[in-house]
């Protein structure tokens, strides 16, 4: 860690990755501690060819959590924004697994169906 004074501000510059004045990184408070079923599921999820890509990175963003990353590493290395990292562990956190799957949405639900089609 090494400080400089500039204009009588002093600031800090951390490596490998630099931070400004007293800023560090923040710490999730949703520390992930996953159990040998939970790590299974998700790696299974993970690796799967033909799994869903949002599934894929969700489970990819708690098992990285799991390993001690914090949030930005998480984005950056999963090209996401923090802030969807965030939400994504938090919602893991409260509700483990059954957390990564998609809420219902509000209005009016799509009316496409694959079996109907024009005839023509």
């Amino acid at each position: 860690m090494t400080y400089y004074m500039l204009d009588s501000v002093k600031y800090l510059v951390y490596y490998p990755g630099v931070y400004y004045g007293d800023h560090m990184p923040r710490h999730s408070p949703f520390v992930i501690v996953l159990s040998d079923v939970e790590r299974s599921v998700l790696e299974s999820i993970a690796n799967k060819y033909t799994s869903p890509y949002c599934t894929v990175v969700r489970a990819k963003v708690v098992l990285m959590a799991a390993e001690g990353l914090n949030n930005k590493t998480i984005g950056l290395r999963l090209s996401l924004p923090r802030q969807i990292v965030s939400k994504w562990r938090k919602r893991f956190s409260d509700k483990r697994l059954e957390g990564l799957d998609d809420r219902s949405r509000a209005g009016r639900p799509s009316d496409f169906s694959p079996s109907v089609g024009h005839a023509g």
